[in-house]
């Protein structure tokens, strides 16, 4: 597995002078501290051992802040006397490599990447390069990346808007000899001078991943940063009470998430302890909703009388269970921009406006996905992470305040 990352930190963040004067962008500050420390912390979890910083503007600043927040054999810096572009600040950094293949990201940008996955993937094609790359909704910022079935990449598009997008998302598995065998001048840009360049003569893959993803490169990404990261933990468990909400995701969460889409009531089957831990929450919370994007009715893959059956047949089950469900929300849009659709927060406003003794506050979203958490979050509610299908990630998270195998895991870490 990659161990080994260099970090581009010599940003002027001249976009941000109206937000943060005079710092690096990297060092800008971010619910609390320094934005380079949530993208440290994160890199560190996922394995990387040795960081080498590419620093330029105001080095003095990131220095000092590195000293305090690795021991020295963890990294090594360079430094620029004059911008030498993201391509010869990479350079720098790779004659001080000691690995084969190396991670390279930016300080100024989180991108929850798996890195597991990402060297398995660059080890498995032999890549000369492999991009990290992210889904995107009705954005302008950015170009797009396209790849062919097998992940290697075939064109990139010119910034404008575009209504969904695989852009490129900053962090790159480099092999170091491959790329420092190529003649460069001394300042140069590595997206236009070896990426633009390069694509279709060299191995440079694509990766898609679909963690947590910010650019505080302008002023209303770093204020979406603050909130993101804001340090508002869930209270002790032990305090949840009859005053608080529980919002559920339901293919996932409460039943097996199948392929394409549950279609019939025959085809609903509970997960294992879902029915104890509803009976648990009916004697802990206010108001249990389920909340759920129900997309195979808006692809005429079932009928509405079809997702019906199954929620009577749900809502039954739990009730002879001694459980309930005060009430089922659900989008069968597949407009990814309806308010309704998750993650837009439109079913939780409006069960909020619907039942107004539920408090953001005091409300708790749990799913099986991070659009459930960015759901939960955007309305304002503590969100719970379930592994069922396999999503996981490291705590702590921008989006996510607690995870568990099962919902009858959370339901058993909660006061009886």
């Amino acid at each position: 597995m990659i161990k080994e990352a260099i970090i581009l930190a010599g940003g002027l963040g001249t976009r941000l002078r109206s937000s943060v004067p005079d710092l690096p962008k990297c060092m800008a500050p971010v619910a609390g501290k320094p934005f380079l420390s949530y993208v440290i912390d994160y890199y560190k979890k996922q394995g990387i051992e040795n960081f080498i910083f590419g620093l330029g503007y105001k080095h003095e600043l990131i220095e000092d802040f590195l000293r305090h927040e690795l021991n020295e054999p963890e990294y090594t810096t360079t430094i620029e006397s004059e911008p030498l572009g993201t391509g010869g600040a990479i350079y720098q950094g790779s004659l001080k490599a000691s690995s084969d293949n190396i991670l390279v990201l930016n300080g100024d940008t989180f991108f929850e990447v798996d890195i597991k996955s990402l060297s398995s993937f660059h080890r498995e094609k032999n890549a000369e390069c492999t991009l990290c790359l992210k889904e995107m909704l009705n954005t302008n910022r950015y170009g797009v990346v396209e790849t062919n079935n097998d992940g290697r990449i075939i064109s990139f598009k010119e910034k404008k808007f575009y209504e969904r997008s695989v852009i490129n998302g900053g962090v790159y598995a480099l092999n170091i000899s491959s790329f420092l065998n190529e003649k460069f001048p001394e300042k140069f840009s590595f997206e236009k001078d070896y990426f633009e360049r390069f694509y279709l003569d060299k191995k440079i893959y694509g990766l898609k991943q679909d963690g947590y993803f910010i650019d505080i490169g302008i002023p209303e990404d770093y204020e979406k940063a603050q909130l993101d990261f804001k340090n508002n933990k869930m209270p002790d468990l032990k305090n949840i009470n009859k005053e608080w909400s529980l919002f559920l995701d339901r293919d996932g969460v409460i039943n097996h998430d199948k392929s394409p889409y549950t279609l019939n009531a025959g085809e609903f089957e509970f997960y294992d302890g879902v029915l104890e831990a509803i009976k648990k929450f009916t004697s802990i919370f206010n108001h249990i909703f389920v909340v759920t994007n129900q997309r195979g009715v808006g692809k005429k893959m079932m009928t509405e009388n079809d997702l019906l059956e199954i929620h009577e047949l749900m809502t039954d089950s739990i009730s002879k269970s001694g459980g309930r469900i005060d009430k089922i929300y659900y989008c069968t849009s597949i407009d990814n921009d309806h308010p309704d659709r998750k993650p837009n927060p439109g079913m939780a406003l409006r069960a909020m406006k619907e039942h107004p003794a539920v408090k953001k506050h005091q409300s708790i979203m749990v799913g099986n996905n991070l659009s459930d958490m960015q759901f939960g979050k955007s309305a304002g509610m503590f969100t719970v992470l379930l592994t069922t299908t396999g999503v996981r990630v490291t705590l702590p998270h921008p989006l996510v305040d607690l995870q568990y195998d099962t919902l009858l895991d959370f339901a058993n870490a909660l006061p009886i």
